[in-house]
């Protein structure tokens, strides 16, 4: 059975090199990259705070200590790098974060016509 928010085996195999902790590099061997991915994964797709983690995906604190020793050291950089070069666009999005408006749309000064006062004005 797949889970709605599991990596496919296909997924798995595009990534799982670029992880560090994997049997037969140096350093520490990794208990489980997969589910530790998984629980990435999990945590963004859903939107949930690190510590509402389920637990199958292990102590939440844990998690997020290598989550961000990952990021630190690049590791989501590769990972990224490495998907983006054959990506398929299929969910491509663009928000206005990265969408250039017209000066006019951006909020830029409005030029207003100057009217002169009226003489009942001019009299108090």
């Amino acid at each position: 059975m797949v889970r709605r928010h599991s990596l496919r085996d296909d997924q798995w195999e595009r990534i799982r090199n670029f992880l560090p902790g994997r049997e037969g590099t140096v350093g520490v061997t990794a208990k489980d990259n997969r589910l530790f991915v998984e629980a990435v994964l999990y945590r963004y797709r859903t939107g949930i705070p690190w510590r509402d983690l389920p637990e199958r995906f292990g102590d939440f604190r844990v998690v997020h200590l290598r989550f961000s020793r990952w990021a630190k050291t690049g590791v989501w950089a590769r990972v990224f790098g490495h998907l983006a070069q054959d990506a398929d666009n299929e969910y491509a999005m663009i928000d206005a974060t990265i969408v250039r408006a017209h000066q006019h749309s951006a909020g830029a000064q409005k030029k207003t016509a100057k009217t002169k006062q009226s003489a009942a004005v001019k009299a108090d």
